[in-house]
This record gives C-alpha cells, sequence and structure tokens, in this order.
C-alpha cells in the first residue's frame, strides 16, 4: 500500500487526529510574539476552566483570581505529586462525561505511582503532538514508523501502541520490548531490515541494545531510515552517537509524559524546542521544571512538578522554528542521593562517572544506605582494578568521604513497571 493511500485512509479513520494536527501545523507557523501572546491567552482560559469545573482548583485559585491587579503564572499554586495520588476525583472536571473518561497511569519510574483522567480527544491530540515531531525529521503521514515500547500495557490492543488494522493504516508497528536478549535483538535488526521503515522509536536504553548489537555485528540497516526518535528515558552523548553510528541516520530527543505529552522535542539541527502551543514551561533554579497544560480542560495540570530538571535557553534555531529553546537535565526518574553528612547530589555526577568506559553495557547506581553506593554492570569483562579504585577514590572525594563504594555485576538489571531503566536509584528514605 502506498504512502498516499495509507494517509488517505488514516485520515478518514481518524478525523479528529488530524483536525488537531492540522491545528498544530499552522500556530506553529505563527511568528514568536504571536505564538506567546497566544500561550498568554491559553494559559488564562486553562486557568479560568480549573476553577470554575474543578473542586481542587476552585479552592486552590480563589486566592490567587481574587487578586486586585490580576496575577501573573509566578502567582499560582504547584501543582505536586501527591496532591495528584490524594485529590484525583477532585481534579476532575464536573463536565467530564463519565462513561467517557479512562483511568490512566504512569509507570512509577521514580517509585510512586500516578494516575490521572483521560478521554479520546486528549489521546488524539496526543497522537498528533508526536505526528507533529516525527514531521521535524522529514517525516509525512503514511510513511512507516516502527516502535520499540518498554510499557507493556501501551503494546495490547487498545493501548497506545495497539496493534491491528488500524496500526497497520497509520503504516506503523510496535514491537513488545519490555524484556529482551541477545536472540531477541537479532530478530528485531532483522525484522528493521525486512519492514524498511522511515523512523524507529522507542526508549533510549532499549535503542542503545539494539544499536550495540547492531554495532558489533556489523548489521547493514535499511536506506529507508531518517530518524529515530528517543524518548522516555535521559539520552546520554555516548548514546546518541552509538545509535547514529549503528543506524546511519539522525537521532531526535523527545521531552513528555504520560500526564502531560508532547512538551519539546529535537530539530533537525539538534536544539530542542517546547511546544508552547500545547504547554507552558517553567525552570525555577535549580533547574526543576514546571509544566503547565495549555490543552488538558478534562484534568488540568496547572504548574505541575513533573520530576525532572532542565533549563530554558535563550535565542533563535537556524531551522527557523518559532517555538523557544530548552535543554533537558540528566534527573529525569532518577534518584537525588542523599549522603550521611546531609548533602544531595545531582543524579548527573554519578553519570559522569561512567563516561568513556564504553564496554559497560548496561549500569545502574545504588544507594543501598546512606553510606552504601553500589554500582550494578552488565560488561563482557570485570572492570579493571585500577578503574574501580578510581571511582570509589571519586565518590569519597566528591560525595562523602565515609560512602563504601562496591560494583557487582549482573546478567541484565530489571526495568521498571513500565519499562523503563533507572540509572540512579536511592532505597533510603
Amino acid at each position: 500500500m502506498s504512502a498516499a493511500l495509507r494517509r488517505w485512509l488514516h485520515r478518514r479513520q481518524r478525523p479528529l487526529r488530524y483536525a488537531h494536527l492540522d491545528q498544530l501545523l499552522r500556530t506553529q507557523a505563527l511568528s514568536q510574539a504571536e505564538l506567546l501572546r497566544k500561550r498568554c491567552e491559553d494559559l488564562a482560559a486553562i486557568v479560568r476552566a480549573a476553577a470554575a469545573q474543578t473542586p481542587y482548583y476552585a479552592k486552590a485559585l480563589a486566592p490567587v483570581l481574587a487578586k486586585d491587579g490580576g496575577w501573573s503564572i509566578g502567582d499560582l499554586p504547584i501543582l505536586r505529586k501527591d496532591n495528584v495520588r490524594q485529590r484525583l476525583d477532585d481534579l476532575l472536571a464536573r463536565d467530564a462525561e463519565r462513561e467517557k473518561v479512562g483511568i490512566g497511569h504512569t509507570g512509577g519510574s521514580t517509585g510512586q505511582p500516578l494516575a490521572f483522567w483521560y478521554d479520546e480527544a486528549k489521546h488524539e491530540l496526543m497522537r498528533a503532538g508526536m505526528m507533529r515531531s516525527y514531521m521535524m525529521a522529514g517525516w509525512r503521514p503514511g510513511q512507516k514508523v516502527l516502535n520499540f515500547w518498554g510499557a507493556r500495557q501501551d503494546t495490547v490492543a487498545g493501548g497506545v501502541f495497539g496493534a491491528g488494522w488500524s496500526d497497520f493504516i497509520a503504516a506503523e508497528r510496535t514491537i513488545p520490548a519490555h524484556e529482551f536478549e541477545a536472540a531477541t535483538l537479532r530478530a528485531w535488526a532483522n525484522e528493521i531490515r525486512a519492514y524498511r521503515p522511515v523512523l524507529l522509536q522507542g526508549y533510549a536504553s532499549i535503542l542503545t541494545a539494539l544499536a550495540r548489537h547492531v554495532a558489533d555485528n556489523g548489521i547493514v540497516m535499511p536506506t529507508t531510515l531518517i530518524g529515530v526518535y528517543s524518548t522516555a528515558e535521559v539520552l546520554e552523548q555516548w548514546q546518541r552517537e552509538l545509535m547514529e553510528r549503528a543506524f546511519g541516520c539522525k537521532v531526535f530527543n523527545q521531552y513528555g509524559s504520560r500526564e502531560v505529552p508532547n512538551i519539546a522535542c529535537e530539530c533537525r539541527h539538534g536544539n530542542m524546542h517546547v511546544f508552547t502551543d500545547m504547554v507552558w514551561l517553567e525552570s525555577l533554579p535549580g533547574d526543576r521544571l514546571l509544566v503547565t497544560s495549555l490543552t488538558n480542560r478534562l484534568m488540568p495540570f496547572v504548574r505541575y512538578d513533573i520530576g525532572d530538571s532542565g533549563r530554558l535557553k535563550d535565542g533563535e534555531c537556524p531551522c527557523g522554528s518559532p517555538f523557544p529553546l530548552m535543554e533537558m537535565g540528566m534527573c529525569r526518574h532518577n534518584d537525588m542521593i542523599r549522603t550521611p553528612n546531609g548533602r544531595s547530589v545531582h543524579p548527573s555526577y554519578f553519570n559522569r562517572l561512567l563516561y568513556g568506559m564504553t564496554q559497560i553495557e548496561q549500569y545502574q547506581f545504588v544507594q543501598e544506605a546512606p553510606d552504601r553506593i553500589v554500582l550494578r554492570i552488565v560488561a563482557p569483562t570485570p572492570l579493571e582494578a585500577r578503574t574501580t579504585d578510581a571511582l570509589a577514590e571519586s565518590i569519597r572525594r566528591d560525595v562523602d568521604p565515609s560512602v563504601q563504594f562496591s560494583v557487582s555485576y549482573a546478567e541484565s538489571i530489571e526495568r521498571t513497571v513500565s519499562g523503563k531503566h533507572r540509572f540512579v536509584i536511592s532505597r533510603c528514605a
């Protein structure tokens, strides 16, 4: 089936999705000034809707909206994950059609699962936003996409990437990738060669494992590939370089979450653009990110403390996009390490310790106790003694002199229930 015919059939099958896509493409053609004005209007509208329709925000926003002289986004209260857990029913809009509303779940990669309300409109807008992100690589609707997805719930019928006739029309195929071994990677590489997709998408750690297999075995990838979309986890520079070498095309980093999708995506120039027609993103001191969904009236997320780090950047991109720039931090879905002397150490410190150690296939720093850190690794050969000694010395010097450091070896490192790989875990309260 040709790409043009797939596109025609898919548009007829998913009219709401394509209506959203058409609108998103129109807004990204606005000037920066027009986008900023639209963002302010959208924020005012979502705040009014939240205060009018949800019991939680009716109370939380009342003091702000009653202020003389108006308000700014910094005046609005922060929505924390505990607020969502404890007040889930009060965050659902009163005019929601209960029989058409579902409960979605985050995977709990930080050890604290979260539930949220969603409906078909939110799902279709999310998928439209994903399509717009793909178009930044040069992909067009109707061209093939192959997903390697770690979340089991998304790869069953009715999931985000449920198999069936709908995905065939969409030219989209999804491989459940929540567990794998060498034979699995070989089969996946053969699938890419046979399917000849235009894009690959998947979790950073899964795509990295596949890229390593492809590179180590000299497997030639199809020339149809124009982009690899990495999502759900921190994408490190060495992973990007390995993927680009193995797959022969550019890697694009994506940023979003289940509860607030489509936050930002990289363009062909390697700059990450914030989709300000869908979200308002703030970076607080310490690079802590707050995100406001400008489109979700069903369950408003206003100044939501998403648990990630990053910072907004000034300047313009050569790609010509009017969307502002950002850069991700390293703490996405990983834990802060708290030392015996009371310090908090950012996860990025531990990731940087292993820069250049390409013989390590997987790794995970685990703080077993305030004064004990274990590095779990998957590697074909053990690290040299001088390497482990140097790592221990760095941690004692930079983290805490009392910390005991050790290395353990494993055949594999388990993923979270959502299929993600966590690089830094603290088991301390």
